[in-house]
Order: structure tokens, then C-alpha cells, then sequence
């Protein structure tokens, strides 16, 4: 079986007033019911009762509350105030047009004009807090920012002093850079193999380079090599050295051997050395009358005293 629709029904409690059906159940949102209104108009009417001039005071309240919260949600951030407002005619709209919401106590139509009305109060809180002179305070009752003090000063416009700037130059200088000279070698078959000679001493050069220098406030913050020249050209080492071989040497004619004695003497080998008053090593400094071309080894006793150096080798 099929629920009614959704809507203001009699209350099944309360034949006075109204009641809203969901579709599916009864709700805890109710209105005054149309008939019991009517009847109402032609009562003679009542004195105020305390609950209405709590309701007016309560009104009041809202709307200075209202517009405090936009006031203040427009000091913090256009954003912020635009996005309340927003969700406050959002839920407006629900409850004018589809169904009330009891859980923010909007249990009727009408409520959700006072949610319509309420966002008009915080755009207009808004408002006034944007066109305040001195940009701050609480927004009031009347709509107004109070004053903190009593007498409005005018805000004084603040001169920002122009800086003065730094004067920027340029300049051109110039700096002189050795050059260092190579050392170089050449062969020269006409000098003895293993002998140099230095044939051209070495000499630096001079290499001038320019810059453009950048000077603020009359200090260099930079520089930059804008062409280079060589004034001096390096004089290279040159070094000689001798490739040419020695003459070989000729071997000394044999100086020949005399006998007087005849016969070899046994104390030596390796040459015949005479036996003789005295025997001398061919080519030295003795005057014989024998002599003997060595080495000769000595085997025996060295009568003659042919090796001087005692190695066992004579005429060596």
C-alpha cells in the first residue's frame, strides 16, 4: 500500500495545528493549523503574553548577532562571509521549497524565510564593516562602529622617502701577464755524445689584457677580460745536445820483450816474464832492463814487485 506524499497534514494529536508528514511518518515539526487561525482572528484580542515580548527580544538579538558575525566575517575574509552566507540560503531554500529541518530548528516555511533574511543580515553586517572609516570595532545594535576614541582622527598619509641610488660606473684598466718561455733541445752530431751546451737562453714574454671593471659606490664588484694583446714575445731554451761518437782508440804497439837471462820465470803466468836482474811492466815508468806485456797473473812470489795493487794481476 502506497504512503500519501509528503506535506502539512491535521495533527493526529492536536486537532489545532499541523503536522508534517515525510511521506514515510509523522515528524516533530508543526505549524498553527488554518482553522484554529481563523477562529483566532475574530477572538477579542489579548494582552501580550511575556513569551511574545521574550520572542522580541530574542529577534532582536539575532539580527545585531547577524550582523556582528558579518561584520566580523568580513574583517577575516571576503571568502569566508560569501561561503556562510551561501549555506545559510542553501538551507533557506530547502525549507521554503521542500522540507522543513528540525535538526537546526527550522520546523516550518516560514522559518526558512527568517534563514533568507538572516543571510541579508550578514551581508549587511558586511557591508557597513567595509564602509567603517577607521576599519575596526564591533559592529552594534544601530549598525555602527563605535569610535575607541572620542574624537575621529584622520588618518595621516604616510611619505615613503625616495631612496637614493647607489651610483653604478665603469672603467677600463689594463695588466701586464708574464708569458713563460718553453725549453726546448736539439741534436748536434758536431759535440761529444753525452755533453750539452745551452744555445739560447730562455726569456718570458708580456701579455697585456684589458677588463672592464664595475664599480658601485666606488668599489669593484666585478670585472671582465674584454681583449688581450702580447706586447713581448717569449724567447724560447734551446739546449744542444752532442750526438757525435769518439774516435776509437788504437792499441799500443807491443813493446818488445828482452831477454838477457833467457827462460820465463815460474813465479808468474798468463806472459813470459824473463828472468833477469830486474823486469819492469811494459809502458810504465821502469827502466828494465827487462820488460813484460801483462797481465800477467802471479802464481808465485812476485820477485819483480810487478803487481802494485796486490790483486793477484800484474801489468794489468
Amino acid at each position: 500500500m502506497s504512503q500519501p506524499p509528503a506535506a502539512w497534514r491535521p495533527d493526529p494529536e492536536n486537532p489545532n495545528q499541523l503536522r508534517w508528514w515525510d511521506g514515510q511518518k509523522w515528524t516533530g515539526a508543526t505549524a498553527p493549523s488554518p482553522a484554529a487561525a481563523a477562529t483566532t482572528q475574530f477572538a477579542a484580542p489579548a494582552a501580550p503574553a511575556p513569551s511574545m515580548r521574550r520572542t522580541g527580544w530574542r529577534t532582536a538579538g539575532i539580527i545585531v548577532g547577524a550582523l556582528v558575525v558579518g561584520g566580523l566575517l568580513a574583517r577575516l575574509s571576503p571568502i569566508a562571509i560569501l561561503l556562510v552566507a551561501t549555506a545559510v540560503i542553501a538551507v533557506g531554500l530547502v525549507v521554503l521549497f521542500s522540507r522543513p529541518l528540525p535538526a537546526l530548528g527550522l520546523r516550518s516555511r516560514p522559518s526558512g524565510l527568517l534563514a533568507l533574511g538572516l543571510a541579508a543580515l550578514l551581508f549587511t553586517g558586511g557591508g557597513l564593516a567595509n564602509a567603517s572609516p577607521n576599519g575596526g570595532g564591533t559592529v552594534t545594535a544601530g549598525g555602527s562602529s563605535p569610535s575607541s576614541t572620542p574624537q575621529s582622527v584622520a588618518a595621516v598619509p604616510s611619505s615613503t622617502p625616495t631612496p637614493t641610488p647607489i651610483p653604478t660606473t665603469f672603467e677600463t684598466v689594463s695588466e701586464e701577464v708574464p708569458v713563460p718561455f718553453e725549453a726546448t733541445t736539439v741534436d748536434d752530431p758536431q759535440r761529444d755524445q753525452g755533453t750539452t751546451t745551452l744555445v739560447t737562453a730562455g726569456a718570458n714574454g708580456v701579455k697585456i689584457i684589458t677588463y672592464r671593471v664595475t664599480l658601485v659606490d666606488g668599489v669593484e664588484v666585478s670585472r671582465e677580460a674584454i681583449g688581450e694583446a702580447t706586447s713581448v714575445a717569449p724567447v724560447a731554451e734551446v739546449t744542444a745536445i752532442g750526438s757525435k761518437a769518439p774516435a776509437p782508440v788504437a792499441p799500443a804497439a807491443p813493446v818488445p820483450l828482452v831477454q838477457q837471462g833467457g827462460g820465463c820465470d815460474p813465479n808468474y803466468a798468463g806472459a813470459c816474464v824473463p828472468i833477469d836482474s830486474d823486469v819492469d811492466c811494459a809502458g810504465g815508468s821502469g827502466n828494465g832492463p827487462s820488460y813484460v806485456q801483462g797481465p800477467v797473473q802471479v802464481v808465485g812470489n812476485d820477485i819483480y814487485d810487478l803487481d802494485r795493487d796486490g790483486d793477484g794481476i800484474a801489468c794489468d
